[in-house]
Formats: C-alpha cells, sequence, structure tokens
C-alpha cells in the first residue's frame, strides 16, 4: 500500500534488545498528513537502525510511503502494526494527468459547421 503527504511529526527513536536471540533492535515512528480534502493522518514506523538513517525522514518533507499492515496480538488486545518499507520525496505540484485532458474548441461541436459563426451573416441573422 501507498500513501503521500507531508510529515507532520517525527517520534522519538525507541531501540532494545531481543530476549530470544539477543540482536540488538531499533524502531521510529513518523506521522504523515494526506493533501486531500478532508486530510487524513497515518502513523507509520521505520524498523532497524539502518533503514531509519537511510530514509532520514524530517518534519515537512513531502514523500510517498510504501508500507506494509499487520496485526499482533499483546495479552488479548490487537494492535496494528504499520511499517514502511519505502520512502521515496515527491513535488506535490508536479502537473497531473487529470490536468492534461486535452479540451476542443468551441465550435468543434458542429459536425458541418452549418452552427459555426458566418463572418458574411450579419448579427442579427439566425440560422433557422
Amino acid at each position: 500500500m501507498e500513501i503521500s503527504g507531508k510529515i507532520i511529526a517525527v517520534l522519538e527513536a525507541r531501540s532494545g534488545q531481543s530476549r530470544t536471540t539477543g540482536n540488538n533492535w531499533m524502531t521510529q515512528d513518523y506521522v504523515i498528513e494526506t493533501h486531500e480534502q478532508y486530510p487524513k493522518r497515518l502513523c507509520f514506523n521505520v524498523w532497524g537502525e539502518d533503514k531509519i538513517h537511510q530514509f532520514n525522514i524530517q518534519v515537512g518533507q513531502e514523500l510517498t510511503v510504501s508500507f506494509d499492515i499487520n496485526a499482533r496480538e499483546y495479552q488479548g488486545r490487537w494492535y496494528n502494526d504499520i511499517r514502511a518499507w519505502k520512502v521515496e520525496q515527491y513535488n506535490q505540484n508536479a502537473p497531473a494527468a487529470a490536468a492534461t485532458v486535452p479540451t476542443e474548441p468551441a465550435n468543434s461541436f458542429a459536425p458541418n459547421g452549418s452552427f459555426a459563426p458566418n463572418d458574411s451573416q450579419s448579427d442579427d441573422d439566425l440560422p433557422f
């Protein structure tokens, strides 16, 4: 899944050590807000110190974030985990594909041109 918007919050990084393997881990949460008529906010995380440094996400950046959603259970309660796996900067001012729809000239609706204005007729002459 993907979401695009502006980073509005960078939360404190958390780290620890795995009980089962003894490996160190690090995660950091970020909040992104979309640019829709009714903006949506999504809190996602980046897992791993190398990815946190690679993405280098800062408040105010315009990003497209690719992520996976997974739910996990802890002590009888369920929690959603939204983990980013790819982050790309983007420019929201880039022209959208829909804005490039060609427009037709105003008189193109007349199939034989009979309804198009004619310079030889006076302004008060009607075509019917």
